[in-house]
């Protein structure tokens, strides 16, 4: 090995070293497909030289806020070009993008801008009355609001804040980016709900956003100028890191604000899209869409999911829709996607269910991971026969930092030199992996991790609830909803219209249980709830 040492003269230089970053791909794209078709959103029709100018200018003006290299900025923003721009903007000003799920409580947002200690936070119109009511609740520093309006869809600017074009009118389309010194610099933190009431704060660094992006191009076994539609929320996982992979390859993005089935069949048949990635609640929108609201389109559509794994039905009817499904399976502890259920050509026979089961399986690990398997307690590689469970670890580039001011939580993630998915799945004889069912009762509800322990707890406080237990009941639409089983203190009168609406006081919308059922609760000699009966009864409802 000696080399790769420096005493031979081989070490790194400013020739033969540069941090990965995607913001390279960004300021190359700005030259290579300078004139081309960068970001689409209804009239909004930009250039990459264009969205370079204007990544450049927001991180001007960012810069002109006295947000400083290290410090946070937050975006509280739905699919639209601003959120893409923030992707670059923020990192080009040497901050920490942290991107806000705009379905949470003003509780939760406001712990999320306070624990991360944003700076300034972008905001959409229509979640600025949120946006203003989580920093009424914050104690320490608080963050600058600048208000994000979009005309386009009905949300015009209420004049309480500076609005974002404002902004970047008044800024430098000069201002040097500050790139990354190290690769391992932080780019972003994404907060994750996990299986706790608080969210953990997730950090990625510039050379895994870097290398996420590339690996899925290959995965995805994608070629230059792709159209891709911004399904996945930009607040996940930081869209699974496409946003970055665009200007590697001189791609379109197609913003869409409101996931709906019309909305995606005229993107594919006005826009041409390729690529777009979902949760199965998506494909089963448009199967389920009548012919009114459906485009024609003479091209295959490739879909990257997750979150659950797509129902035999679904499949059978939206392939020869012209669509082609892959099933990926990640966290936002991984950048997202982190495998893929790479189809192999000794199955093209299959059909129908057969072919369903063999699709729905979480797959082998994506390029830019060094080990994705699934072991025992003791760390042991499980037998891969199909059929005994282990958790899912992982190792490699493509996890995170950690968990942002949390060393314990970090190091229990960490233990053992893997990453502990918390999921537990089996491993097939061919070493694809597939999930059976996911420790630590978090339930996922159209690609939204929903906590069960939270929702427990908000129940509790209910005055008639004695003991309250969670867990996912199968729906056909959303895959999963909360289920609660509730023991009611005596003499209490509570029913499930009341206990549903005292959550919505708290919860948001897709974290209330949308069925709740009245009886003692199974439990163990000890006291310990018995979910896995609770799970059951729950199916069978």
């Amino acid at each position: 090995m000696g080399w790769m040492t420096d005493e031979t003269g081989l070490g790194k230089t400013a020739a033969n070293y540069v941090p990965l970053t995607p913001l390279s791909a960004l300021a190359r794209a700005a030259h290579v497909f300078a004139n081309e078709l960068a970001v689409v959103y209804g009239p909004h029709r930009k250039t990459y030289a264009e969205y370079y100018d204007r990544v450049t200018r927001l991180a001007s003006a960012l810069a002109g806020l006295g947000v400083e290299p290290g410090d946070v900025v937050a975006t509280l923003l739905p699919n639209i070009p601003a959120q893409a721009e923030a992707h670059f903007g923020v990192p080009a000003c040497g901050a920490v993008l942290n991107t806000i799920n705009t379905r949470l409580d003003v509780g939760t947002v406001a712990y999320i801008l306070e624990h991360g200690g944003a700076k300034v936070a972008l905001v959409d119109t229509q979640f600025i009355d949120l946006a203003e009511a989580a920093v009424a609740q914050m104690e320490g520093h608080r963050p600058i609001l600048i208000e994000v309006p979009d005309p386009h869809a009905g949300y015009p600017a209420t004049g309480r804040h500076t609005a974002y074009e404002v902004l970047l009118g008044n800024a430098e389309h000069d201002f040097g980016w500050i790139m990354p010194e190290d690769e391992w610099e932080s780019i972003a933190l994404n907060y994750t709900s996990g299986t706790t009431g608080r969210p953990k704060g997730v950090v990625y660094h510039h050379r895994g956003a870097y290398l996420n992006a590339m690996g899925q191009i290959l995965s995805w076994r994608m070629v230059l100028r792709p159209t891709y539609l911004t399904i996945v929320p930009l607040f996940h996982c930081n869209g699974w890191c496409h946003t970055w992979m665009m200007p590697m390859l001189g791609g379109r993005l197609v913003c869409c604000r409101d996931i709906t089935a019309p909305a995606i069949f005229d993107a594919i048949a006005d826009e041409g899209v390729t690529h777009f990635g979902g949760a199965p609640i998506v494909l089963n929108a448009l199967v389920n869409a009548p012919q009114e609201e459906r485009r024609t389109f003479d091209h295959t559509v490739e879909v990257f999911t997750a979150g659950a794994p797509v129902a035999a039905a679904t499949l059978a009817k939206i392939e020869p829709m012209g669509f082609h499904v892959t099933q990926v399976y990640g966290l936002t502890e991984t950048y997202g996607p982190a495998t893929e259920c790479t189809w192999g050509e000794h199955w093209d026979h299959l059909e129908g269910d057969d072919r369903a089961a063999i699709k729905a399986r979480q797959g082998v690990a994506m390029p830019i991971f060094e080990h994705i398997t699934v072991m025992d307690e003791q760390m042991h590689q499980i037998a891969m026969d199909g059929e005994t469970s282990g958790e899912i670890m992982m190792r490699g580039n493509g996890v995170m930092k950690g968990y942002f001011r949390n060393p314990e939580a970090t190091a229990e993630a960490f233990a053992g030199g893997y990453f502990h998915s918390g999921d537990i799945a089996v491993q097939h004889p061919d070493t694809y992996i597939q999930i059976t069912d996911r420790a630590k009762d978090v339930i996922i509800s159209g690609g939204e991790n929903v906590s069960s322990v939270e929702v427990e707890g908000v129940l509790m406080a209910h005055p008639d609830v004695n003991l309250a237990a969670v867990v996912a009941k199968p729906d056909e639409k959303w895959g999963e909803v909360p289920c609660a089983f509730v023991e009611l203190k005596p003499g209490a009168e509570a029913d499930e219209e009341d206990l549903i609406a005292f959550t919505r006081k708290t919860l948001s919308g897709f974290k209330t249980p949308k069925k709740v059922v009245f009886q003692e609760l199974p439990k163990t000699s000890t006291g310990k709830i018995q979910k896995f009966e609770l799970r059951k009864l729950a199916r069978e409802l």
